[in-house]
C-alpha cells in the first residue's frame, strides 16, 4: 500500500484538506460533484507507482471547510484553489493534472488564465453548456433545478436535474455524477452531505460559467478533451466533444459513463496513464 500524506492549506476563505501519495512528477487529480480526493482512492495508489498523486476535496465539500458556510461559489476561486495545490507541491513546475465533470470546468479556467503551471491537462466531461448551440434549454434547465430545490427540496432537485443530464431526457442508463454509482458505496453518507451544497452552489455557480475559446485555441496543444465511452449524446459530454471539434483535437474516450472513474477504476487508471505518455 502506497504512503498516503494528508495536509490542510489555507486559501482564501477556506482551508483545503488535501492529500499527496507516491514520488514522481506530480499528478494533481481534481474531483467532480461530491467524490472530493476520495473519489480517486481506486485509482490513486496505482498512478502513484510513477508519480506523486495529489488529490484534495473543493472547498465546501467533505473536509474542506468554508470561513463562510453560505458564500457564493465561483470557478475562478476554485480554479485559485487548484492553482494554490500545485504552488505547495509543485512550485515552478507545472504539472500534469487530470479533472473531472465540475473539477474540469475549474481546471481549465487555470489553463486559461496560468498556462504556465499545466503541462497537460485531461478534462474529462467538464458541462461547460454555456459553449453549446441549444444552451438556452439548458439554462432554463438550471432554473428549474434550483426552483425545484428550492420548493420541493433536494431529492426532487436531483431528479429533475438527472433526467436533464440524460440523451434526450431520458431518465435510464448511467447515473448522473451527483447520483450514487454502486462502486461509491462506502462514501453514500459523505455523499448524500454534500449533495445540498452541491445542487444549490457548485451547478449554478460552474454550469453557467463561459470558457475562453480562443485562448483554449493556443493553448491545444496542452489540452486533452475526454468523455466516457457510454455517455455519447449526454449533456455532459457534448460540451467536451463539441470543443475539442472546435479545437482541432481528437476527443479521448475512457471507460463507462460519466461516473467511469467510479465503475470502472483500473481500466479508468491505465487509459489515464496512456494519455499522459502520449
Amino acid at each position: 500500500m502506497t504512503t498516503l500524506t494528508t495536509g490542510s492549506l489555507r486559501v482564501n476563505g477556506a482551508t483545503l484538506h488535501y492529500e499527496v501519495r507516491g514520488r514522481g512528477p506530480l499528478l494533481l487529480l481534481i474531483p467532480g460533484g461530491t467524490g472530493g480526493a476520495a473519489a480517486f482512492d481506486d485509482v490513486a495508489d496505482d498512478l502513484a507507482a510513477e508519480y506523486t498523486v495529489a488529490t484534495y476535496d473543493p472547498r465546501g465539500m467533505s473536509r474542506s471547510t468554508l470561513d463562510d458556510p453560505g458564500a457564493e461559489q465561483r470557478v475562478a476561486e476554485h480554479a485559485d484553489d487548484a492553482l494554490r495545490i500545485l504552488d505547495l507541491l509543485s512550485p515552478g513546475e507545472p504539472a500534469r493534472v487530470f479533472a473531472a465533470s465540475s473539477g474540469a470546468i475549474a481546471a481549465v479556467h487555470l489553463l486559461t488564465t496560468r498556462p504556465d503551471r499545466i503541462e497537460r491537462l485531461v478534462a474529462h466531461e467538464p458541462p461547460l453548456v454555456e459553449v453549446l448551440p441549444d444552451v438556452a434549454e439548458h439554462r432554463a434547465l438550471l432554473v428549474r433545478v434550483q426552483e425545484t430545490f428550492r420548493t420541493q427540496g433536494l431529492m426532487p432537485a436531483m431528479a429533475v436535474f438527472a433526467a436533464g443530464l440524460k440523451k434526450g431526457g431520458d431518465t435510464t442508463g448511467p447515473e448522473a455524477e451527483a447520483l450514487l454509482p454502486p462502486r461509491a458505496a462506502a462514501r453514500v453518507e459523505r455523499t448524500m452531505a454534500d449533495l445540498p451544497y452541491f445542487v444549490g452552489r457548485i451547478v449554478p455557480g460552474f454550469m453557467s460559467y463561459s470558457p475562453d475559446v480562443d485562448r483554449l485555441q493556443t493553448l491545444s496543444d496542452r489540452l486533452v478533451l475526454a468523455g466516457g465511452e457510454d455517455s455519447s449524446g449526454e449533456l455532459p459530454y457534448r460540451p467536451a466533444a463539441l470543443l475539442a471539434g472546435r479545437l482541432g483535437t481528437e476527443l479521448l474516450h475512457f471507460p463507462g459513463g460519466h461516473t467511469g472513474l467510479t465503475t470502472h477504476p483500473a481500466e479508468f487508471g491505465e487509459r489515464l496513464r496512456k494519455a499522459f505518455r502520449a
